[in-house]
């Protein structure tokens, strides 16, 4: 079961997600819709999902749906830094912190890893 579900349809990104993810020793199971993240957060909660804000279809939607399903989970945002009211949005809908991908790109090992290490408690 993967305890990490990412949203995004960026290759560049799903890549880099997937590398680091290997390197923290998680498995992360990647959706393209809303739809597929609402379902997948239904049949089983992961332990962190990562919404890339900028990917087709709606990501806001698929926040709200996530947390209709999955209220606690920890849900991470990632946009360009100057979308300032997507990222309002975003917080809005449910995400418990929005990030440019810069610093997303930067902070990920150290997001994956303390997914790791809870998963190691």
């Amino acid at each position: 079961m993967a305890t990490v579900v990412a949203l995004l349809d960026d290759l560049f990104f799903r890549a880099r997600v997937q590398e680091t993810a290997r390197h923290a020793g998680l498995a992360v199971e990647f959706v393209a819709t809303a739809e597929a993240l609402a379902e997948r957060a239904q049949r089983a909660p992961a332990r962190l999902y990562l919404i890339d804000l900028n990917a087709g279809g709606d990501p806001l939607e698929a926040i709200a749906r996530l947390r209709a399903h999955d209220p606690g989970a920890a849900v991470i945002g990632f946009l360009a830094h100057v979308q300032t009211e997507l990222a309002e949005r975003a917080r809005t809908a449910g995400c418990s912190a929005v990030l440019p991908r810069s610093q997303f790109t930067r902070e990920l090992p150290n997001l994956l890893q303390r997914v790791g290490d809870r998963n190691a408690s």
